[in-house]
């Protein structure tokens, strides 16, 4: 089976680290992936996707974003589109994220191919009007066209949660028969296990001190991702809490120039440190004490994953995806979103109760092997691929069939 798999670009985020984790995966168990981008993205990740000897097509030269302006964009994405899926001829177009959502549709319509959509966030939550940068105007657009190429044109749609696939079928009506719900995975070989001797080895080389309260988030710079309210509940515990760190990775976004503002103007320069995007995310982890996830929303939470095959405790946002991630009481503590307070009261639980804190990152081990392995996910994706083929390939015959009874 050969399957076009179709992202936005090879960005440093969940949707693509995923995507890049389950290839070799479906290569050894007989599906020939091909990824094509919207746009390069000359950094570690397409680069190690291209040295494990993945076709990498670049369907433009620059990112098409879906906005009104940019029209003549996606006609030239979407003719590109259809001339490769001529050329490479798959039995799948796999689309992830909004633009190669809607170009990767565009493409396929009329095409003997089938189409699957992956639907990673939830991206019509009435939660998103919060974000300074989101304008009802344009949520409003896109989910209308992301319901009518998704009806006219996809057999058949993959959401990465429950909490996704309830948030889609509200916003765009999808049929329960066509959505299935499969959770993404890591590779915990490349993860590796948190240890005393890696923990003291990675402290060393951040130049934190061996006996520093270390709490990690790891998340893009975002609003929805609620580091304001992180930042805040450290502030809290600061003066209390001597020895308290807070290292955050994650790329810049649209909340960095608030976020180094609410830092200086609360005098935690000492304490928190905004390392950017990082490469060696396992490592910090394995430095850490406690992992916090305060975003208001999410999918699923990709770095969470991370963070329990490290056996890490989690502290998290009592929200939908995390809900069914974690275990409250068991390998987690979760708080409301925006509620500093409750959060930093949460911290200071964890980090005074060594014992909890022990039997919390076990627990996350354990359902990290259970649950969110990337195997396991690969396997299943590849019962889902099969399937949509056949349905796919049934429709198709059935159609002839009726034509041929009416000529």
């Amino acid at each position: 089976m050969t399957v076009l798999m179709l992202i936005n670009r090879l960005a440093h985020g969940g949707a693509e680290r995923s995507l890049v984790e389950l290839l070799p995966f479906y290569a050894r168990d007989g599906v020939h992936p091909i990824v094509a981008t919207l746009a390069p993205a000359p950094n570690d990740l397409e680069r190690d996707v291209i040295d494990a000897g993945f076709d990498v097509h670049v369907v433009r030269g620059r990112q098409f974003a879906f906005r009104s302006r940019d029209v003549r964009g996606l006609i030239s994405a979407v003719r590109d589109l259809r001339r490769l899926i001529r050329n490479v001829k798959p039995d799948l177009v796999h689309t992830n994220l909004f633009a190669a959502d809607i170009a990767g549709r565009l493409a396929a319509a009329r095409l003997p191919v089938a189409t699957l959509t992956s639907i990673v966030g939830n991206t019509y939550a009435p939660e998103r009007l919060d974000d300074p940068n989101v304008t009802a105007m344009n949520l409003r657009a896109c989910r209308i066209i992301d319901k009518w190429t998704g009806r006219a044109v996809n057999d058949h749609f993959h959401a990465i949660s429950h909490a996704v696939k309830e948030s889609a079928q509200a916003a765009l009506k999808i049929p329960d028969d066509r959505i299935t719900v499969i959770h993404r995975g890591r590779d915990g070989v490349r993860l590796g296990r948190g240890s005393a001797e890696r923990r003291a080895a990675a402290r060393h080389a951040l130049g934190i001190e061996p006996d520093a309260e270390v709490i990690i988030s790891v998340a893009k710079q975002e609003h929805r991702k609620g580091l304001g309210t992180l930042i805040d509940a450290v502030a809290r515990l600061a003066p209390r809490r001597a020895g308290l760190v807070m290292i955050h990775a994650g790329l810049e976004g649209h909340a960095t120039d608030e976020l180094q503002h609410q830092i200086e103007k609360d005098g935690l320069g000492d304490r928190v440190h905004m390392l950017g995007y990082r490469s060696d995310v396992p490592e910090l982890l394995a430095a850490a004490d406690v992992f916090v996830f305060p975003s208001l929303y999410e999918g699923l939470g990709g770095s969470v994953i991370e963070a329990m095959a490290l056996g890490l405790p989690i502290i998290a946002s009592d929200t939908p995806a995390l809900q069914e991630m974690l275990e409250p009481d068991r390998n987690a503590l979760l708080v409301p979103p925006l509620r500093a307070p409750e959060l930093a009261d949460a911290i200071n639980q964890l980090l005074d109760d060594s014992a909890r804190r022990l039997t919390f990152a076990a627990r996350s081990r354990e359902i990290f092997e259970e649950r969110f392995t990337v195997e396991r996910s690969a396997a299943r994706m590849l019962d889902l691929y099969t399937r949509v083929v056949d349905e796919h390939h049934a429709k198709q015959s059935a159609k002839q069939r009726r034509r041929r009874a009416l000529s």
